[in-house]
């Protein structure tokens, strides 16, 4: 933890006053002094570090939340009981401090923490790790988010406030990575209907990460401050807030003027023009996210019900294979990522080295559109007259693909599959929205742009293609991503959650994958670069993870913002033990004094800032 030393006493510039005074200036104004309520408010109008998003927050419930920005802030808001390393993403402490399992590795006991405090001073204890837990267990709407780490628990029991106990129905090889939020009990056992209940019209909100969610207004922004108790030490910056941008360039512009501290998801063009610019550093770096096209395989509930009005020609898996081999991945790296960006293959980013897996030589699906013409004629779907596809029943093979209006990507891949399907006779609509969300719960679409930030502990992404995450009926909703309902996925993602052996659960990730890719629900076209920018005015320091190259944006964990170091905090921490901030405004000439060790700390910190 960093700790600025105390403001040391204002005598030598009051002796300065005193001074001025004898020598006969009378017109004396006192504008700023530190420890006055103006300097506060002044230092802490200047030391506010805001990220601009583009993507709307889900839910403010950590329960029901699935988007990166939500669950990003939920983890500046809330302790998970374990946490990754920023170096390698190992698993480290959290909430809880140590982990044993049983002989049979059927039972968890976890040691949680004495040095963690909820913001409204109460302690968090092993009660409120057991409430969250039981409440995911008991109440399916309190699954939504996250309820595949709990499917397989037992019991959940606290016998005392530092000891949590999991016991398990079967083998559970998550049990170091359970990406939970833990709640505090006090507030939570309040709630009534869980589905309905978004966290978001009380403040602040009681948590006990670093930071405490403090007020927010829909798809405009949302505002937290440093937890002054946080274990690990309190964030640096006063107060942190995202900032929501409907468009990037208004973002990037934002950023070009110091209205923003950091801009995520960067074009290649606005990352060429930032990186010339004064006080501006772009990262540029292996990403965690996987870009994709999604396909409806048939929308379905578990109770067996089909809904939605996906084009029903997706459910052959002979269309879904042809439209696969008429995508160039190739020239989307090289024309829409600009080479920040590596060609799609398996699920899993080639960052989580030992999940990586490619298709081999035979089963690879690489860009043949003479391929995909004849695989088409082959399953039936012929060109008519007018050189479009046609199925046996006459219906045309017309798509439409959901598309992120917020993101650039869409736009430009969208235009490229209209060409290359348009040649192979098959329409696509692009339908561009500020919010997709509402058609794809509803399996009102055919095709998505899809993208997932995948966890070191691969679990969860593969989870959300398994058919127990589909919606109990029609009129719910589930933690599936796409309807995908594939009983040897199913048998495969079974095996993996109990398989404790590293290598050999790695194989089984990879045949998951290998089952994925052959299905065609799933076309991963891309794993772009993490490419994003900051104003080094603003911020003098901040973790990327992993430390060596790795992103700032959408980490696993809380370091980026934790970390981040204002510009002027070091000098200033500095000045305040050495020279007093006083600003004194002299008679009818206006003559400024300043104190020179205040003059001397500015330049310093802009002598750093050129550096960086």
């Amino acid at each position: 933890m960093v700790t600025k030393a105390p403001p040391r006493s204002a005598s030598a510039a009051h002796r300065a006053l005193r001074l001025l005074l004898a020598a006969g200036v009378t017109a004396v104004s006192l504008v700023a002094v530190p420890g006055t309520a103006a300097a506060e408010d002044e230092k802490s109008a200047g030391n506010t570090l805001t990220v601009a998003v583009s993507q709307s927050i889900d839910s403010l419930s950590p329960f029901l939340a699935q988007k990166l920005t939500s669950t990003s802030i939920h983890r500046l808001a809330y302790e998970y009981l374990t946490n990754y390393d920023a170096k390698d993403a190992r698993t480290i402490p959290g909430l809880a401090t140590a982990w044993t399992p049983s002989a049979d590795k059927l039972t968890w006991t976890y040691t949680i923490r004495e040095n963690s405090t909820w913001s409204d001073g109460k302690p968090a204890t092993a009660e409120d790790a057991a409430w969250t837990f039981n409440k995911m267990m008991t109440d399916p709407n309190a699954a939504t988010a996250n309820g595949s780490f709990t499917a397989n628990f037992a019991q959940v029991t606290a016998p005392d406030a530092k000891t949590l106990v999991i016991r398990l129905k079967k083998p559970q090889a998550t049990m170091t990575a359970l990406d939970v939020p833990i709640v505090p009990k006090h507030v939570w056992e309040k709630v009534g209907d869980f589905s309905k209940f978004n966290n978001d019209k009380q403040f602040p909100i009681v948590g006990n990460g670093p930071f405490v969610i403090t007020d927010f207004k829909v798809d405009q922004y949302i505002k937290l401050k440093p937890n002054k108790t946080f274990w690990r030490g309190a964030p640096k910056f006063d107060e942190l807030v995202f900032k929501y941008y409907k468009d990037g360039d208004a973002a990037v512009a934002a950023l070009q003027k110091g209205e923003v501290s950091f801009v995520p998801n960067l074009t290649p063009a606005q990352a060429a023009a930032l990186g010339t610019q004064k006080n501006i550093k772009v990262n540029d770096a292996p990403g965690r996210r996987f870009y994709a096209l999604a396909t409806n395989p048939g929308a379905k509930a578990q109770d067996g019900k089909a809904f939605g009005n996906g084009h029903k020609a997706l459910l052959d898996p002979e269309v879904r294979k042809a439209l696969f081999l008429a995508v160039d991945r190739t020239t989307l790296v090289d024309k829409v990522f600009q080479g920040h960006a590596v060609e799609g293959e398996g699920y899993i980013p080639p960052r989580f080295g030992s999940y990586f897996w490619k298709p081999e030589t035979g089963q690879k699906r690489a860009y043949d559109p003479a391929e995909a013409a004849k695989v088409l004629d082959a399953a039936g779907y012929r060109k008519n007259a007018d050189g479009k596809r046609v199925g046996k029943d006459g219906r045309p093979l017309d798509f439409r693909i959901l598309c992120h209006a917020t993101d650039p990507n869409d736009k430009a891949v969208g235009k490229y599959l209209q060409e290359w399907w348009g040649e192979l006779g098959v329409g696509l609509k692009v339908e561009c929205l500020d919010s997709v969300s509402d058609p794809w719960v509803k399996g009102d679409y055919d095709l998505a742009f899809d993208g997932w930030s995948v966890n070191p502990d691969p679990d969860y992404v593969l989870s959300i293609h398994t058919c127990g995450t589909l919606p109990e009926t029609p009129k719910d909703s589930g933690a599936t991503d796409n309807f995908i309902c594939d009983r040897q996925f199913d048998g495969l993602y079974a095996q993996q959650a109990v398989e404790y052996d590293a290598a050999k659960r790695a194989d089984l990730v990879k045949r998951m994958q290998s089952r994925l890719y052959d299905t065609g629900y799933m076309n991963i076209m891309a794993y772009p670069n993490a490419l994003e920018a900051y104003r080094t005015d603003q911020i003098k320091s901040i973790t990327t993870m992993p430390e060596a190259g790795g992103n700032l944006w959408g980490q696993d964990g809380y370091w980026s913002w934790w970390s981040a170091v204002p510009a002027a905090s070091a000098s200033e921490g500095e000045s305040s033990g050495s020279s007093t901030n006083i600003w004194l405004i002299l008679g009818p000439a206006a003559i400024v004094l300043v104190a020179v060790g205040v003059w001397t700390a500015r330049r310093r910190r802009s002598t750093a800032d050129d550096r960086e």
